[in-house]
């Protein structure tokens, strides 16, 4: 087992990775820009190294001090967390450069990965569910128009290395297509360095389902439950459930037995999720692999029981994963909000600023995976999101009560947040039937 891990990541993921290494008996260091000097990750750390300016790019995007930083602690391996470098291949290639361990997935599936419409086209040769679309790069606007006439309108415009709704696009005539291609090739661009773009059908009203895949270097791949991931503004990702919401055992089955196959395509080792997309027919189409830990992941650990921070660094030090030869089957019902530093009456405009006073909730079946301290500033230079209210529960029914209560006790002073937007969507009626999709919010939250 490792003796020292350095994590690559700063807020509320940075802290739930040291956790995790000191109850394996693991030295924590950790990294920060002159921002963060004060952030409560550097407090928990057994050890906490300055990486340079506020700039992403000068600090935590910044390979040579990190790399660096590890080499002077001492550290055996890296944790990337998730965002920033946690998806980088060339990251990985430097850790293994430098004899340190990344504890991930390998550089060939997050290369694969991470070029969407690449990983697409490899699913489809192996019969596995997609969404009819383009193959590979749409390079112009003569291509993108023939695409729209052979797939029938409305259409979606994504960026081929994309994630967080950048470069999206939807498009209901030619005359949309003619006037966002270029905006989504541009946004492409400047979010992830490459203009590539792909096309697919779009599908109205979907719900987004993923599946927690775990896999050691052995061979051995299991899957151990699904994520309801529907509540989302602007393909962003907003409260996160587990297990799915009223979705038929025959489908999650298939899905499952899907997801397990996809992985196996790409000789998938450490966590990854594989994500579909679900009409309203009930048919699922493939869409991409998530090669991190995700934001989401409470959900599966309250219904399942495992600590799945844990099994990544178990199967980076080449041991095999406990949950193998296991099924797990979900316990209860698990909600997740995430609470960001965001003005929901003003367009979720980014809040940043000092937090005055705050109270966390608690209680049974209540997590909160958190950075925030008195007096602490949220950040303008990096995400919103300062905590995840985590509630569990033996049924849904039971865990939307418990989120009223514990929603109603998170109390954050100073700056403005999205609780008071989620006390709105618990009480919907639809979301309290789980009538949702992936517009739920446009069309029900007022």
């Amino acid at each position: 087992m490792f003796k020292s891990i350095l994590i690559a990541n700063r807020g509320e993921i940075a802290v739930r990775v040291i956790r995790a290494c000191k109850e394996m008996g693991i030295e924590s260091v950790s990294v920060y820009s002159t921002a963060d000097k004060d952030c409560i990750h550097t407090k928990l750390s057994d050890r906490s190294i300055c990486i340079g300016p506020p700039p992403p790019a000068k600090s935590y995007l910044n390979m040579d001090n990190i790399i660096s930083a590890a080499k002077v602690a001492g550290c055996d391996a890296i944790h990337p967390g998730y965002g920033f470098l946690a998806e980088n291949p060339k990251f990985v290639d430097a850790c293994l450069q430098n004899e340190l361990v990344f504890i991930g997935p390998p550089t060939e599936a997050i290369t694969l990965a991470g070029n969407k419409s690449n990983a697409i086209d490899i699913m489809k040769k192996n019969k596995i569910p997609v969404i009819p679309g383009s193959s590979g790069d749409v390079g112009d606007i003569k291509k993108a128009l023939n695409l729209g006439n052979h797939l029938g309108y409305p259409i979606i415009i994504k960026a081929s290395f994309g994630g967080g709704g950048k470069g999206m696009r939807i498009c209901s005539n030619k005359e949309d297509l003619i006037a966002h291609f270029p905006t989504a090739k541009s946004e492409s661009e400047s979010s992830f360095g490459t203009d590539e773009v792909y096309i697919e059908k779009y599908i109205p009203k979907p719900r987004h389902i993923e599946f927690q895949i775990i896999a050691d270097n052995y061979g051995n791949i299991v899957c151990v439950g699904e994520r309801e991931c529907s509540i989302q503004r602007r393909h962003q990702k907003l409260i996160e459930e587990a297990p799915a919401v009223n979705m038929p055992p025959k489908t999650i089955k298939l899905m499952r037995e899907f997801a397990l196959k996809a992985a196996r395509v790409i000789n998938y080792k450490n966590l990854g999720t594989i994500e579909f997309l679900v009409d309203g027919h009930g048919n699922f189409y493939f869409i991409e692999i998530n090669t991190r830990i995700q934001v989401e992941h409470p959900v599966t650990e309250m219904v399942t029981g495992l600590d799945l921070v844990k099994e990544q660094i178990k199967i980076a030090a080449c041991r095999k994963t406990s949950t193998l030869g296991t099924e797990y089957k979900p316990r209860g019902h698990c909600i997740e909000f995430r609470i960001n530093a965001e003005d929901p009456d003003n367009d979720f405009r980014p809040c940043p600023g000092k937090i005055t006073d705050f109270f966390l909730p608690g209680g049974p079946g209540v997590r909160v995976d958190t950075f925030i301290h008195p007096d602490c500033e949220v950040s303008p230079f990096y995400d919103s999101l300062i905590a995840k209210l985590i509630v569990w529960d033996g049924t849904r029914e039971e865990a939307i009560r418990k989120s009223h209560r514990a929603l109603d006790e998170f109390k954050i002073e100073g700056i403005k947040t999205t609780i008071p937007f989620y006390r709105k969507i618990i009480t919907n009626k639809n979301f309290i039937s789980g009538n949702i999709h992936t517009h739920f919010i446009e069309e029900e939250i007022k």
